[in-house]
């Protein structure tokens, strides 16, 4: 009976584990962030809107081609993450990609943020694949044709909105604004350390 009781355990110890490694991605930290579009400065793009708490919760950015001439245009994961969402979300915002980023702040403290790219042409990243800054993610889209071509791009803090922006308060206590975000982490001190980023959380 002992015996059993041992094995079930042993059982249940493997089979959680399991289930909590499948629920984590071990990725390096983030060594630095850079710009979703022309790469890495966003050299021949302009923001087009900007961030503005309860308002707009990110930024819209476009080629400065003028009309749609940035269709297709391509679209880069701003760090090292995991891809956490990568589907048609319909509505308002349509092909979306999510990614998830584990970075060392200017205090030393290990932190995570989600990068949002939103109105995507195509999706060029599915959920679980882990990829470095500057990897191609995307493609720049109009929301089947809903807004003139944009990116909307958001910096999260709150690990838990997702998609569902609407159970969060729409500020400063759960965004960041972008450029900013961005301009303050250029570079990070990665120091070849991997942590394990949660998959899920929304």
């Amino acid at each position: 009976m002992l015996r059993g009781l041992v094995l079930a355990v042993t059982v249940l110890t493997i089979w959680t584990t399991a289930l909590v490694q499948a629920q984590t991605a071990r990725v390096l930290l983030a060594d630095g962030f850079d710009y979703p579009v022309g790469k890495p400065d966003a050299s021949g793009y302009r923001k087009a809107r900007g961030y503005v708490p309860n308002g707009h919760l990110g930024e819209d950015w476009n080629g400065t081609g003028g009309g749609d001439s940035d269709f297709g245009d391509p679209i880069y994961s701003i760090a090292r993450g995991v891809v956490i969402l990568s589907e048609n979300v319909r509505v308002g915002w349509g092909n979306c990609i999510i990614i998830r980023h584990a970075y060392r702040d200017t205090d030393g403290v290990i932190k995570m943020v989600d990068s949002l790219y939103a109105h995507l042409n195509e999706r060029k990243a599915k959920v679980g694949d882990i990829v470095d800054r500057g990897t191609l993610v995307g493609t720049m889209g109009s929301n089947f044709g809903q807004y003139p071509v944009h990116l909307h791009f958001e910096i999260r803090k709150n690990l838990q909105i997702g998609m569902n922006r609407g159970k969060f308060a729409r500020d400063n206590s759960n965004y960041y604004n972008p450029t900013p975000f961005i301009q303050a982490h250029r570079t990070a001190s990665s120091d070849f350390v991997k942590v394990d980023i949660p998959l899920k959380g929304f």
